[in-house]
């Protein structure tokens, strides 16, 4: 039978997306940032280019409606709420502090104004209003974004209220605040949008949207800022350049100057110093692999999904990409079976690792050609 097998492939430029989660903090050498808590990671790749402090628990602030709007869009996607439905507002809504919307009490409020109020103008009024009307109290609706929070594996983060109000009890990690943000745009294309508006006018009172970058040219276009006297200025930010996208959590600064120069001043770093770099569509045959006993010598090998991988642009001229086997496929081969995986390496960088399949299915040999085979390998030490 045919050893371990190690190959160099040639890349083609193509088109793709695979989603993989790799470190590249250590690449980063040189950069810092004044904010206590930080990451920024590619959105296609998950790839992480900014570590500080990701993993430590930190208040988020108002940060955390995003996990109360993402509670939202998933019942609006599933029909359990409309954009045109009216909510009352309670009076425990109507007296809640800090930054408001301005609900009136008595009064009934449209979701999507509640929406615009709890997203552009941070209205922890129009949150307490969204989570009693879907959930009927506050309590109930933060059970159900303690529960979102294990499913999508926010191992960091517990809530204690929907707006981010201070509460002992209320924590994240920017790491938990990338990925739900990451999940946010994904899952809810048809609402994100409402996180790139920078105005909205309700009761009379217009109020500007507090993230700094949706003022600049950018491309910024999401997500959510964040201050208490404990948290200081956050931001969870994200951006699209030529159809590449940076997703930024920052934390802890002491001024929304600070939050202002900072995010802007990182976003151009981590857009200008990697680069996504794409090498396999889904389908693409990217090698032929040996079948040990098959109708077929050799079985064609791909990824499920297109592949894409991040890397300092520095790195790009060191990038080798190999393919590895421990040894034959044994027939017969179904199709999707896993038969090695393609490794992409580069200097200074951790190796990322994709899963190969066969792309179509290999019969096995009949009694005879399997006699067949078994004597040449006896002979000549190979089929």
């Amino acid at each position: 039978m045919v050893k371990a097998v190690k190959r160099l492939v040639g890349i083609a430029a193509t088109v793709g997306l695979m989603a993989i989660t790799t470190n590249l903090a250590s690449a980063a050498a040189g950069i810092d940032t004044k904010a206590r808590n930080a990451i920024i990671i590619d959105y296609d790749t998950g790839a992480v280019l900014l570590d500080k402090n990701a993993d430590q628990p930190m208040p988020p602030a108002s940060m955390s409606k995003i996990m109360t709007a993402y509670l939202v869009y998933d019942a609006l996607k599933k029909g359990k709420l409309a954009l045109d439905d009216i909510l009352p507002v309670s009076e425990k809504a109507w007296r809640t502090g800090g930054s408001k919307m301005f609900v009136p009490y008595p009064g009934r409020v449209k979701v999507e104004d509640l929406i615009r109020g709890m997203i552009v103008q941070s209205g922890n009024d129009a949150c307490i209003v969204l989570a009693e009307g879907l959930a009927g109290s506050e309590e109930a609706f933060v059970e159900q974004m303690n529960e979102k929070a294990k499913e999508l594996g926010l191992t960091g983060s517990h809530f204690a209220n929907v707006t981010g109000l201070p509460d002992p009890e209320e924590h994240m990690t920017v790491r938990d605040l990338a990925t739900l943000a990451r999940r946010l745009i994904v899952d809810f294309p048809d609402y994100y949008h409402y996180d790139s508006e920078k105005d909205f006018t309700f009761n009379k009172i217009r109020q500007g949207n507090r993230n700094p970058l949706l003022y600049k040219d950018l491309g910024a276009d999401g997500l959510k800022t964040g201050h208490t006297e404990e948290a200081g200025f956050g931001l969870t930010g994200s951006a699209i350049r030529d159809g590449r996208r940076i997703i930024m959590v920052l934390s802890g600064m002491d001024k929304a100057v600070t939050r202002a120069q900072e995010s802007e001043r990182l976003l151009e770093w981590a857009f200008r110093e990697f680069s996504d770099f794409r090498l396999f569509k889904a389908g693409d045959t990217v090698d032929q692999a040996e079948v040990w006993l098959g109708a077929e010598s050799k079985v064609p090998v791909t990824t499920e999904r297109d592949v894409i991988v991040t890397l300092p642009r520095a790195a790009r001229r060191s990038m080798k990409v190999t393919v590895h086997y421990d040894s034959a496929a044994k027939a017969p081969v179904a199709k999707g079976e896993p038969i090695g995986k393609l490794v992409v390496a580069a200097d200074g960088v951790d190796p990322v690792e994709f899963p190969l399949v066969a792309a179509q299915p290999v019969e096995r040999l009949g009694p005879l050609g399997r006699v067949a085979v078994a004597a040449g390998y006896l002979v000549w030490g190979r089929r």
